[in-house]
C-alpha cells in the first residue's frame, strides 16, 4: 500500500503548480480580444486530497466549479466540471512539466455530442498558462473553439 500511497502523494503534489489566483483571458474566434475577463482560484479542499478549481467569468463564459483528483488506473487526473448553465462533465486529465491538458472523450453525467480537449503551455516561470480548447463532433478530426489564457495573481498558495 505504501508504493500506491507514495504515488498518489507524487501527483498532488504536482498540483501545486496550479494552486492560487489566476485571471482569465479569452479570445474567441472573429471576436476582438478582450483582455482579463475572468478570475481562476485554484485550492485545496478535504484536507488536501483533492484541488478544487473555482471560475467567474462574464458572458459568454459561465461561472463554474470543478474538483481534480487522482486517478490511480491512469497515473494522472480526473476532473469533475460543474458550471451555471447547469452543466456538468468529467475530463481526463494530464500535468507534466510545463504542460497541462484536458480531454472529454466518453459520455458521462450527459450524452457526448462532441468531445472536448485543451492544451495548455506553463511560460514566464509557471506564471502564465497559454492554451486553447478544441471541439470535434467525431472524435478524430478536431477544430479550434477559443484561446484560453491564465495569468497569475500574486504569489502561490500551498497546502
Amino acid at each position: 500500500m505504501a508504493a500506491a500511497d507514495d504515488r498518489r502523494a507524487a501527483a498532488l503534489r504536482r498540483l501545486e503548480v496550479l494552486v492560487g489566483e489566476w485571471t482569465m483571458e479569452a479570445e474567441f474566434p472573429r471576436t476582438p480580444p478582450t483582455g482579463p475577463v475572468g478570475r481562476v482560484v485554484f485550492d485545496w479542499i478535504l484536507h488536501g486530497q483533492f484541488l478544487a478549481q473555482r471560475s467567474e467569468a462574464p458572458e459568454p463564459a459561465p461561472d463554474s466549479l470543478a474538483v481534480i483528483g487522482f486517478d490511480p488506473d491512469s497515473g494522472g487526473y480526473s476532473q469533475v466540471y460543474f458550471d451555471a448553465r447547469g452543466v456538468a462533465r468529467v475530463y481526463q486529465m494530464t500535468l507534466g512539466p510545463g504542460s497541462w491538458s484536458l480531454l472529454r472523450a466518453a459520455p458521462d453525467f450527459s450524452p457526448l455530442d462532441f468531445s472536448q480537449r485543451f492544451t495548455g503551455t506553463f511560460g514566464d516561470e509557471n506564471r502564465v498558462i497559454r492554451g486553447a480548447w478544441e471541439m470535434s463532433e467525431d472524435g478524430t478530426t478536431w477544430r479550434h473553439d477559443f484561446d484560453l489564457t491564465y495569468r497569475r495573481v500574486g504569489r502561490p498558495t500551498t497546502r
